[in-house]
């Protein structure tokens, strides 16, 4: 098949959602499809390219910066995508597209879809779908809402990537959903024996804002400091100084490293001299982070909340924790630093419960609804 990814931000820009349709992409490209992408571009990047039998078609967008997407480059990248997708659709004849995200990228897949006939289905992925992530998109869905329902409807299937994104987005879109969750590539899977670190590594990935709540990690955090531990931050954001200043205040320093925007094979390549992934996210939809916690062979201290009720199976291989009892997340990490031979076996925990999150098994579902829809 020819498969046309349409998404406003695909590595090296953007968190979890680009990292998701990465993995599926090349996925796809290795069992011989022949998949491009269009995607935003910024400084730095080349317009067009190949990565990894992926094609990569990146248009200008105004995004300046990798880990924040406004309301405006969204804009600007449906804009600009109308001419350039046309043009695209022209000269590589897609057989479908596959869409992340309802906004931005599934109102420019529904517009190609209208003037092409090219069918599209869509994934869903939490941030676009109306009360996913309120403290970003409340006042953006307040008034758009109406215009994504014919998104929605148009499309050929429309997959969540949890039971809780189908959940909401069903609240609001009477349409048909299936869940099919993030994975990760097996290649990375933990094979050695599961080792605790001395003194056992916490780690966090993420965009340093609001919804990701990383100043609540250093809140926690303060109140472990009679047991040994260290604890990397990978991400960057709006709050990254606040978070340094907090570490500071607090006389945590020499605890800490943060390393900043990072890479998804940077992220790998902590978590594989990790113990513990510490997330006390506000929203999530099926982190991908979370995904590679489990390749990893790490124990998932999590908020109760969103695709994390899908990762960790609690007092198994993680704990989660109601997100404002930071009390509770501070009780969760003590009991693990304070015990190997626990943290040990929830380590192991989380290696088994990965195999439900083989990206060959996710790809083999999309695969199918592809073919499906190209066939009817």
């Amino acid at each position: 098949m020819r498969i046309l990814t349409i998404i406003h931000e695909f590595p090296p820009i953007g968190g979890g959602g680009g990292r998701a349709a990465y993995d599926i992409c090349l996925e796809l490209a290795t069992r011989g499809h022949d998949v491009t992408v269009l995607t935003a571009h910024m400084d730095g990047l080349p317009r067009e390219e190949v990565q990894e039998g992926i094609r990569l078609v990146r248009i200008p967008s105004k995004r300046t910066e990798a880990f924040v997407a406004s309301f405006q480059t969204m804009l600007s990248f449906d804009l600009t995508g109308l001419w350039a997708g046309l043009a695209l659709i022209r000269r590589f004849h897609p057989d479908i597209i596959h869409t992340h995200f309802a906004v931005p990228a599934g109102a420019l897949a529904f517009a190609l879809s209208l003037l092409t006939g090219v069918p599209y289905i869509l994934t869903a992925h939490l941030g676009d779908v109306p009360g996913g992530v309120p403290e970003k998109t409340a006042r953006w869905f307040s008034w758009l809402k109406p215009f994504t329902k014919p998104i929605w409807r148009r499309a050929k299937q429309v997959v969540a990537v949890s039971e809780f994104t189908r959940q909401l987005a069903l609240k609001q879109y009477p349409v048909d959903i299936r869940v099919i969750p993030n994975g990760a590539d097996f290649i990375h899977l933990v094979t050695e024996k599961i080792e605790v670190n001395e003194p056992p590594r916490i780690v966090f990935a993420g965009r340093f804002v609001s919804q990701k709540n990383p100043l609540a990690i250093i809140r926690v955090l303060s109140t472990l400091t009679d047991l040994d531990w260290t604890c990397s931050l990978l991400g960057d954001g709006p709050l990254f100084e606040e978070v340094k200043a907090e570490i500071a205040r607090l006389g945590m320093t020499e605890r800490f490293h943060l390393t900043g925007w990072v890479m998804p094979a940077d992220v790998l390549n902590e978590f594989s001299k990790s113990d513990i992934l510490f997330m006390p996210s506000l929203s999530e939809g099926l982190p991908v982070v979370g995904v590679d916690a489990l390749v990893k062979g790490l124990a998932i201290v999590a908020s109760k909340i969103g695709g994390f009720l899908d990762l960790v199976e609690p007092g198994k291989n993680g704990y989660l924790i109601d997100i404002s009892d930071e009390a509770g997340f501070s009780s969760a990490l003590r009991e693990l630093l304070s015990n190997r031979e626990q943290l040990a076996q929830f380590r192991r925990a989380s290696l088994e419960k990965a195999k439900e999150f083989d990206i060959g098994k996710i790809v083999d579902q999309y695969e199918s609804i592809m073919r499906e829809v190209v066939k009817s």
